[in-house]
């Protein structure tokens, strides 16, 4: 690189605005098809278990405490995602969403990485008494 050639992108530089953003200040805007976090709807749920079996992640587990009086608990581990939006498509009564607007992911205890959905005294019960988490199946 020449000295020359140099001196003309300092310049430049020097008189033009940054290109960084302020991200934690000012938060950018997301494509409105954008997939964030997943979120689930209880009330909706009749425990077909097709989120769950359709999941190329194996993200989502349906617990079924008891079907006839549809108490579910659907443990989602963020941290497998792939925010492919299939469990969206495959749940027939649309309990599933996944907003634009719930993207900040980053945390630094592993805790957090797992998120449970359901009434509060069925996701008490289960975290009670947990179960397994469902092994990565292998091909």
């Amino acid at each position: 690189m020449k000295i020359g050639s140099m001196f003309k992108d300092i310049l430049k530089s020097f008189f033009s605005a940054p290109v960084t953003e302020t991200y934690p200040l000012k938060k950018p805007q997301t494509a409105k098809r954008f997939r964030g976090r997943l979120h689930f709807d209880p009330v909706k749920c009749t425990g077909c278990n097709l989120c769950s079996k359709d999941c190329p992640a194996y993200a989502l587990e349906v617990i079924i405490l008891d079907r006839a009086a549809k108490r579910f608990v659907v443990r989602y581990n963020i941290d497998r995602c792939a925010y492919c939006g299939q469990c969206i498509q495959s749940c027939k009564f649309k309990c599933i969403t996944m907003p634009n607007d719930d993207w900040e992911l980053a945390a630094l205890d592993t805790e957090k990485f797992t998120a449970y959905f359901g009434k509060d005294e069925d996701v008490a019960r289960v975290l009670e008494n947990p179960t397994p988490s469902a092994p990565l199946k292998e091909e």
